[in-house]
């Protein structure tokens, strides 16, 4: 009776000759738990995109927060939008760079990411179209405007990405 799949490791290769059998546990160890972060993507698409985004939704929280506001319902909206998503995309972020999808299999992560930039993406465009249409000409508002319009752009590209590598990726593989 079977109650699963198991992994079998072995010392021998398929291509050259037997190593010792600590060694091959010591090295294929040493390659996947010893390292505790991928130093792979901070220097990936994906990784500088949602650096990228976290940098212009700071600026553009901290432009509005310096700024004298005329409209106090306006720029509160905005700030909780922007600090939402910053939140979440570090969330993500981290998640990435520590490897804990690997750990919790139980959530779709490439689903999570994805849904959390389509909703976090349509309510930062709903903010940054509203902290533009009440700015006033008022410079650190506009800046701020400026760069939730920038974070929105960077965000679509998430998107995209996201979609290619979870959507596409699937149907292909059928």
């Amino acid at each position: 009776m079977s109650h699963g799949a198991r992994v079998i490791r072995t010392g021998v290769s398929s291509g050259g000759p037997a190593a010792p059998p600590a060694a091959a546990s010591a090295s294929s160890s040493a390659g996947s738990d010893a390292e505790l972060m991928d130093g792979a993507y901070f220097r990936s698409c994906a990784g500088m995109l949602k650096v990228a985004q976290m940098i212009s939704l700071l600026i553009g929280f901290i432009s509005v927060n310096n700024s004298p506001w005329t409209d106090y319902s306006a720029y509160s909206y905005f700030q909780i939008v922007t600090m939402c998503d910053l939140v979440m995309i570090l969330f993500f972020y981290i998640i990435h760079i520590f490897r804990i999808y690997r750990k919790l299999t139980c959530v779709s992560w490439p689903l999570a990411e994805f849904l959390h930039y389509l909703i976090g993406t349509i309510l930062l465009l709903i903010a940054s179209i509203v902290a533009a249409s009440k700015s006033y000409n008022l410079s650190g508002l506009v800046a701020g405007a400026t760069f939730g319009f920038l974070a929105t752009i960077l965000c679509v590209l998430s998107i995209w990405s996201s979609y290619k590598v979870s959507c596409i990726t699937q149907s292909t593989s059928k």
